[in-house]
């Protein structure tokens, strides 16, 4: 039997985000022979009670409790997964990365910019081990998307459409939960979802260097929530109602560093598509389409240099032959799902814990998305293009 060193996790926050880390550590052992490590559930904080007795009984962690701070301090955690509502987001990771752990931090980093950069400040004083939540990256064709452009084989990037349009809002008698409150939230769709695509873009295209925004809050009051409520329950008509103080809508327009064009739109009160994380990216050689709606296919338009033959866009199916889609179900056009994605990222985030490397993305990579969002902010107020500046260490700069 071969020896691991084993990593104790403790997660703080134990709603859906939580429970998807959870049972994806757990599924390391028996999807990643080759692994480095061993996982063991230690302690898991939440303020629900029938959350704590899920975390022991179903999930089999040690032990649960009410106290985020037991979680920090535990002797045992080696890697704390915050996974609470974003406005916690700081005080917990700060604490987290002062205790010598590794950090792993569901985005948005902080709930507004000026957080992020204080976090990401306080784990690069610490020297600890950082990860965000960006887990579109590792899905299999998304890999092969960076692949593809990074070899060449679009020739020179021109132009990038990125959006993630979503319903989970859309239902005006949607709860008025801590999502939609920019005191409990921070922003919103520009934190929760706008910045899945413009990570991705980041990744696949490179930094941004101009932007120009805006935004619209389109269901400006929501029944409040009852006790445990969510945003995806539902109040009834006549029920007590509060105001939405953060974000429905979020756009832009920008120019990449590389000097490609490209724009940006987020929704979560959009009719139609349920969970369009996608994108477009479009080259002189050639393009390439992605949407995680369909994440087991992309669409790829490559220039016959012939000029004989046929036109279109080639689909491409998810298989064994691209990056972990192997692990889970060998074969072509087999699909993976979306936990699978959390289960990739956990296990790279994981081995980096274990082998004392830097994760990618990591809080840099945060920092590089509230940069691009504070000029977006700041767009939306002027009504004029912005340069976007990156963001320092020092816990300045922030909107």
């Amino acid at each position: 039997m071969t020896s691991r060193p084993r990593l104790g996790i403790g997660v703080v926050g134990f709603g859906w985000m939580g429970q998807a880390h959870s049972r994806s550590a757990a599924r390391i052992s028996s999807l990643f022979p080759e692994r480095i490590f061993d996982t063991d559930l230690i302690v898991c904080g939440d303020n629900v009670p029938h959350r704590q007795d899920q975390a022991v009984d179903g999930f089999g962690f040690r032990e649960a409790t009410a106290d985020w701070r037991a979680v920090v301090d535990h002797a045992d955690v080696d890697v704390v997964y915050v996974t609470a509502p974003n406005m916690m987001h700081e005080e917990v990771a700060v604490a987290a990365a002062e205790a010598g752990k590794a950090v792993f931090c569901e985005k948005p980093v902080g709930g507004k910019p000026d957080q992020t950069v204080r976090v990401a400040a306080a784990a690069a004083a610490a020297g600890v081990i950082t990860g965000v939540g960006y887990n579109y990256r590792w899905a299999p064709l998304v890999q092969h998307a960076k692949h593809l452009i990074a070899s060449g084989a679009l020739g020179e990037i021109t132009n990038y459409r990125g959006r993630f349009f979503s319903m989970y809002g859309a239902d005006p008698m949607g709860l008025l939960s801590w999502r939609f409150l920019v005191d409990e939230a921070g922003y919103g769709v520009s934190s929760d979802i706008l910045s899945h695509a413009v990570d991705l873009a980041h990744m696949l295209v490179g930094p941004i260097t101009t932007v120009s925004g805006t935004m619209e809050t389109f269901i400006k009051d929501r029944p409040l929530p009852r006790a445990g409520g969510t945003h995806y329950d539902r109040g009834t008509p006549g029920d007590p109602t509060g105001v939405v103080t953060n974000e429905d809508y979020a756009a832009a327009m920008v120019v990449f560093e590389n000097g490609a064009r490209g724009t940006f739109e987020s929704s979560r009160a959009i009719i139609g598509p349920e969970s369009q994380m996608a994108f477009d990216v479009y080259g002189t050689k050639g393009a390439l389409r992605w949407n995680l709606e369909t994440m087991n296919e992309l669409e790829v338009f490559l220039v016959d240099e012939v000029g004989t033959a046929p036109r279109g866009y080639t689909k491409v199916y998810a298989g064994d032959r691209y990056p972990y889609h192997g692990h889970f179900v060998p074969g072509d056009a087999n699909s993976i799902g979306y936990e699978d994605l959390k289960v990739i990222e956990n296990y790279e985030f994981l081995t980096a814990v274990a082998s004392g490397e830097q994760h990618q993305p990591g809080f840099a990579e945060a920092v590089d998305y509230v940069s691009f969002q504070t000029a977006w902010l700041r767009s939306c107020e002027a009504g004029t293009w912005q340069t976007v500046v990156p963001l320092g260490a020092d816990g300045g700069g922030g909107a």
